[in-house]
């Protein structure tokens, strides 16, 4: 097995690379870290380069196969290098350095999106990634993430969204009131999703009034959507509590609306209750 290429922790590269921790280098640079292999081998048409050890190079085999055919340099590391260009505590031995890859919010409009999730006040970057994985999952065509939503590229958001990050089209830094007016002159119904709503979701779909283009918005972890951002909204949409719990996570109840209103665009004539006469 050949010598690590990469062995100081004080190389230019390295330095560089811890670096984008930070979310001011990040936007200043425009490149952010992808850790392990699963963000790595998503992330190919993305990268600037790939650091890996002996030993990740060897049991990812297909992703640096991958990044070679696609031009990529690939370097090998010393874990020692590999952990000081991480921010998990048991890095995975693989890093990508990547481009920023956010649309422009006129390009997602220009594509007249069917379902759409916003997140709004989004704080807290699992979360974020976390939904984003569920809007690539329900078949969404586009997250959008506003002015006071936390930054797209924090390690964590990148983690969360376990790839999905390079599989759809992302905005960000939108105005809340902007990208509800864009999206409705898209032709998108706006629903906010609210415990306190004052429509079923069940019963939305009961009614079969959820089989058109959607755009979901989704509030903070905290302390929900503030009343300026719900009146923006065509209808406030509670996910009902048929049990004991008191409430769903963010993450949850955005997986359970973004794929309710995926089964209804699919469904034939909308989604209608099968006990509806």
């Amino acid at each position: 097995m050949a010598a690590p290429e990469l062995t100081s922790l004080r190389s230019p590269r390295v330095i560089a690379a811890r670096r984008l921790a930070k979310r001011s280098f990040r936007s200043k640079e425009r490149r952010f870290i992808a850790e392990g292999p699963q963000s790595v081998r998503e992330a190919v048409d993305h990268l600037i380069e790939v650091y890996v050890t002996p030993d990740a190079a060897e049991r990812h085999a297909d992703i640096v196969a991958a990044a070679h055919a696609a031009g990529v340099p690939v370097l090998t590391a010393t874990d020692e290098v590999i952990a000081e260009m991480s921010d998990t505590v048991t890095p995975q031995g693989i890093v990508g350095l990547c481009r920023f890859l956010d649309s422009p919010f006129e390009e997602i409009l220009a594509g007249r999106p069917r379902l759409v999730a916003v997140l709004a006040h989004v704080r807290d970057p699992g979360n974020a990634g976390t939904v984003l994985r569920c809007a690539d999952a329900a078949g969404a065509d586009a997250v959008v993430l506003t002015d006071a939503s936390v930054d797209l590229y924090n390690p964590k958001s990148v983690r969360a969204s376990v790839g999905s990050l390079f599989h759809l089209p992302v905005a960000v830094g939108v105005p809340v009131e902007q990208a509800v007016a864009g999206l409705k002159a898209a032709g998108a119904r706006i629903l906010a999703a609210d415990g306190a709503g004052d429509k079923d979701l069940d019963e939305e779909l009961d009614q079969g009034s959820m089989g058109g283009p959607s755009a979901w918005i989704f509030g903070n972890e905290a302390w929900g959507l503030p009343e300026e951002t719900r009146a923006l909204a065509d209808a406030v949409v509670r996910v009902p509590i048929h049990g004991k719990a008191e409430s769903l996570n963010l993450a949850t109840a955005a997986a359970v609306c973004l794929y309710a209103s995926a089964r209804a665009q699919r469904a034939s004539g909308g989604c209608r209750s099968v006990t509806s006469s």
